[in-house]
């Protein structure tokens, strides 16, 4: 082979392997049709525990993708659900882990004073990740810190059922 044969087989393997990355990133996109999968499920595990919560699920960047709220929950709980998960997309962790590095003397303490008080640090927000990459957040808010945080959890260990690359 000549140095040009050699350069066209390189760009060919290399646009090959392009291609199939991105198939699989297009593949593994959280998708409204997905994010409403997944609050529906959430949404009746909620129901089964007695608490009305609002469901909020982000992309990787933090922006809202799908929120609903059940019957009577509390107005205040949209945007503190919408913010648990702008914070686990942003800051790639659990609200509820963050909340233990935001204590007083711990090293993100005051962190819920940045990004114009978006950043909670009480539980319920989870990132949503698959093979290691984040995709996007989830954000449950309405029952008690505890009740949030389980059924938070619970969104998250899920995710993997309603998604269609898996």
């Amino acid at each position: 082979m000549n140095e040009q044969e050699i350069s066209k087989a390189v760009e060919a393997v290399l646009e090959s392997w392009s291609r199939s990355g991105r198939d699989k990133h297009k593949e593994c996109k959280l998708t409204l049709d997905i994010a409403n999968a997944l609050i529906e499920r959430v949404k009746a595990f909620a129901h089964k525990m007695g608490v009305r919560v609002v469901i909020a699920v982000s992309d990787q960047a933090g922006r809202p993708v799908a929120v609903q709220c059940m019957d009577d929950a509390y107005i205040a709980s949209f945007d503190i659900a919408v913010n648990k998960s702008f914070t686990s997309a942003s800051l790639k962790m659990s609200t509820e882990a963050l909340s233990h590095l935001s204590q007083p003397g711990q090293s993100l303490y005051g962190i819920q004073h940045t990004n114009q008080g978006r950043i909670v640090i009480f539980g319920g927000g989870e990132p949503l990740e698959v093979d290691g990459k984040i995709l996007g957040a989830l954000g449950v808010s309405g029952g008690s810190a505890k009740q949030d945080t389980e059924i938070a959890a619970y969104g998250r260990k899920i995710f993997k059922e309603v998604l269609s690359c898996h």
